[in-house]
């Protein structure tokens, strides 16, 4: 699935559909780096087969001169994807390039991925000494009986019976990290679960609380709320108006509406752009069908239409047009957009340029 040529359709539609909007600076605050040896076996799980053996900043540099060419990205956060593998040897990977000399590791920064079973001293003792400004929790590390409730309905829990997809917040990111980041500032980077994801209400109860309870912790809501539908965000994003410390990136999402709600209710000083690397270099897109979402990628389509031959561009060339449509609609100025693509993130990890 990941792709390894840059076509002439890419070639077309990053010229006509991309180039005239893109700010001349960039920071990606959502980008996964990794070894195929960090997972079991070193054979990388289904849907990762096809990616180079090593995805660093290196490389995450050459292949996105294919989304913003002209050495635009001069930053990100970067964090690790083997969630279920050596996650130590992933961390430590991230860790070694952050800290590297590649271009880009003066201005990047990096998330240590956690587990809950994790106790709060651990993380702590890791991300001072990989040099990490962040964890990235995820929900397939979630135990599989918990039992989290979070009201009387017991809406909050699930059971061994059910999938990680149903699991509430509290399982895969305990209060006892979100404290641990308090004390130190850390940013945390959430891709929530659960049907309707912002617009469930145990995701927004659960938001809200560790918002209010730990403000120096920093909590980026991953692919605009996790808006793949963009209606789940355009519903439930009013219940965080008023949190200084909720944040929202762009990674991988394909259609408008949640960004529009995030910029209209939150401000655009709080979204910022992700490519969502590597799944920015697999072709397709996220659609929205009814009250969820499918993802259609190029290798699974039909390409001979009856009307016309479908030539299907990279995720990420897809989620930067979604990106401009957003700006467009809002009327947003040039300097909106360049904080978006560039400013919001360099204050939010602290990243300094000389320059403009």
């Amino acid at each position: 699935m990941f792709s390894h040529e840059f076509t002439e359709a890419d070639q077309a539609f990053l010229e006509r559909e991309i180039l005239p909007f893109l700010p001349d600076r960039i920071i990606d605050a959502h980008a996964h780096l990794f070894c195929h040896e960090h997972y079991p076996g070193g054979k990388p799980r289904p849907g990762l087969e096809t990616t180079p053996p090593r995805l660093g900043l290196t490389e995450y540099a050459q292949f996105n001169e294919w989304l913003h060419p002209g050495g635009r990205v001069v930053g990100g956060l970067f964090f690790g994807l083997a969630f279920l593998g050596d996650r130590q040897a992933n961390n430590d990977f991230i860790g070694a390039e952050i800290n590297g000399a590649t271009p880009l590791a003066r201005n990047s920064r990096g998330q240590l991925i956690i587990s809950p079973d994790m106790d709060a001293e651990t993380v702590l003792d890791e991300v001072r000494r990989l040099g990490m400004t962040g964890l990235k929790c995820y929900h397939t590390m979630a135990p599989l009986n918990p039992r989290l409730g979070t009201d009387e309905s017991g809406a909050g829990s699930y059971t061994a019976d059910d999938p990680t997809w149903t699991a509430p917040i509290e399982a895969y990111l305990p209060e006892d990290h979100v404290a641990a980041a308090n004390t130190l500032g850390l940013t945390i980077t959430l891709h929530m679960v659960r049907d309707r994801a912002l617009a469930d209400p145990v995701n927004q109860a659960t938001i809200r609380r560790y918002c209010q309870s730990y403000p120096n912790m920093q909590l980026i809501l991953a692919h605009a709320a996790r808006g793949f539908n963009p209606w789940h965000t355009i519903e439930g994003i009013e219940s965080l108006r008023g949190l200084d410390n909720v944040w929202f990136d762009t990674s991988a999402v394909t259609e408008a509406g949640a960004f529009e709600a995030i910029v209209e209710t939150m401000g655009h000083e709080k979204l910022m752009y992700g490519t969502d690397f590597h799944v920015s270099h697999v072709r397709g897109r996220c659609i929205a069908i009814g009250d969820s979402f499918h993802w259609l990628y190029a290798d699974e389509m039909d390409l001979e239409e009856n009307h016309t031959s479908l030539q299907p561009v990279l995720i990420g060339l897809e989620s930067l047009r979604s990106i401009r449509l957003a700006c467009q609609r809002l009327k947003l100025s040039e300097r909106q957009v360049e904080d978006i693509f560039f400013g919001n993130a360099a204050e939010l990890l602290d990243i300094q340029l000389g320059g403009g």
